[in-house]
């Protein structure tokens, strides 16, 4: 059960406010270059305000600032692909385990002017984030000047970050958003300077002894973000989250051999009419 709204920043303006529905959709696993295709066709083309959360297959993706350098092995060699977005932010990793969410959001402009205050966006998306995994039972998550995301900074202990934050403004439209590392293999950040941020680390729920999946969290995430955004009432719609094989259609089961499973199991159709 999600808390009250936090008190440690307002929204303000920021909050939606028309009675517009928030479209929010779970994608199952994705690849990082549909996922961009489609929030850049629903921030560009429409109006509604949507929230597409899904995880990446393993990829590496470099912001408009990134310097090449920072990535430091050839993406091919670890299973990941190497993306060029146009997000803030320097190269960042996205894959599974990870929870990536990107809010398409129409802002209003700031002040008597009509272009949005994106640091206060960008705040806004830490708060979401914050108060996600406070209930999922981490609370203390903080933020870092001069360092945008969400860090586990405890007394004693050297900053940790635990969610990327990179976004774009196009139009009043919001693009990009946030990576929050639920149980993610951190090794693949060890190929990469992520953020360019060479003295602090990475981790993630599981790392900081939170046993939650990516489902819940999920869900956590998702009410969290329908508190800040949701204006009006909430459309959401999930794809089929895979717990076990037999979530999957019988033609799409692995086979022992790690080929395609047998289709035999299925009657063929049948090739006789029935009477009329």
């Amino acid at each position: 059960m999600i808390g009250p709204p936090s008190c440690e920043f307002a929204p303000g303006p920021l909050r939606a406010m028309s009675s517009r529905p928030l479209h929010v959709r779970w994608l199952g696993r994705t690849k990082y270059r549909d996922a961009y295709a489609l929030q850049h066709a629903l921030a560009l083309r429409g109006t509604d305000d949507w929230l597409l959360c899904q995880e990446h297959e393993p990829t590496y993706t470099m912001g408009v600032r990134t310097d090449p350098a920072n990535v430091l092995v050839d993406p091919a060699t670890v299973g990941a692909e190497l993306v060029r977005a146009d997000r803030g932010g320097d190269v960042t990793f996205h894959g599974p385990g990870q929870l990536t969410a990107y809010p398409v959001l129409t802002l209003p402009g700031r002040g008597a002017g009509d272009k949005p205050d994106t640091p206060a966006y960008v705040r806004t998306v830490e708060q979401v984030v914050i108060d996600t995994l406070s209930d999922l039972g981490l609370p203390g998550a903080t933020r870092l000047d001069d360092y945008p995301g969400v860090w586990i900074a405890r007394p004693g202990q050297r900053p940790r970050k635990i969610a990327a934050i990179g976004v774009r403004m196009a139009h009043n439209r919001t693009l990009h958003g946030v990576a929050l590392n639920v149980c993610p293999d951190l090794g693949f950040f060890e190929h990469i300077v992520p953020c360019g941020i060479t003295e602090y680390g990475v981790t993630s729920l599981a790392a900081e002894g939170i046993d939650v999946g990516l489902e819940e969290a999920t869900d956590a995430f998702i009410a969290r973000a329908a508190q800040r955004w949701g204006g009006g009432p909430i459309d959401r719609s999930d794809v089929v989250w895979r717990h076990h094989v037999t979530d999957l259609a019988p033609f799409s089961r692995p086979a022992p051999d790690g080929g395609t499973a047998d289709p035999s199991p299925i009657d063929p159709p049948s090739t006789t009419l029935p009477p009329t």
